[in-house]
């Protein structure tokens, strides 16, 4: 037999990571080798273990789970990506699949259907749970029908690792430690931010993170 698939499994709920484990190693070809609870730790974990899948939580503390996924598949190009959500809906669908990943799962289904989609990640197959893919279908039938293209990403990925760390309550000097960049590129980026998004304040900015899931409320 071959030796089962190493899985970097990454949710800032130790219960959620324990539940998850409890179902990847029933299988006999899925093993969890290593676990983190954040983005940048997810990343860490991915680069110092030998792993095949890493399944990520989108709305982590510190970096995202597509923020990561990015990262990880620029870095490590033959590693398999999944998502695991909370969130349903079509734009996840697509930044997944843009940042790398073969697809998500919300955690609604994950016991029904986690175990396929990895099977499916790792034969680099992209996976769609049944009851997003007839929605999927009509809305990009739609878009073709109107001629509207899909769904656009507003903000840069910097401008989304900013967003995310304003909206934790992170102080423009504390991000700029923390990204290693100026106080003054912070201070930029966020007032851009402020522009695109046609939004007041850290108070605004922060529940337009918590409504696209870069956090959670």
């Amino acid at each position: 037999m071959n030796a089962p698939a190493r899985i970097l499994l990454a949710d800032d709920h130790a219960l959620v990571r324990r539940g998850v484990r409890l179902i990847l190693d029933a299988e006999h070809d899925l093993t969890v080798v290593a676990e983190a609870a954040d983005g940048a730790e997810a990343i860490a974990q991915a680069r110092g273990n030998d792993i095949d899948l890493a399944i990520l939580d989108i709305a982590m503390p510190r970096q995202t789970g597509l923020q990561a996924a990015r990262e990880l598949s620029r870095a490590l190009p033959d590693l398999r990506i999944l998502m695991l959500t909370m969130y349903d809906n079509e734009q996840y669908f697509f930044e997944a699949l843009k940042a790398g990943a073969s697809g998500y799962v919300p955690k609604s289904v994950a016991d029904r259907d986690l175990i396929e989609a990895c099977r499916a990640a790792l034969r680099d197959e992209p996976f769609i749970y049944p009851g997003a893919e007839s929605a999927l279908i009509r809305t990009y039938l739609d878009r073709v029908r109107t001629g509207d293209r899909l769904p656009v990403r507003p903000i840069t990925e910097r401008e989304e690792e900013i967003l995310k760390l304003v909206a934790e309550g992170h102080s423009s000097k504390e991000i700029a430690v923390l990204l290693v960049i100026s106080v003054k590129t912070v201070e930029r980026h966020r007032a851009n931010l402020l522009q695109k998004l046609g939004l007041r304040d850290r108070l605004e900015l922060t529940r337009y993170a918590i409504r696209v899931g870069l956090i959670e409320p």
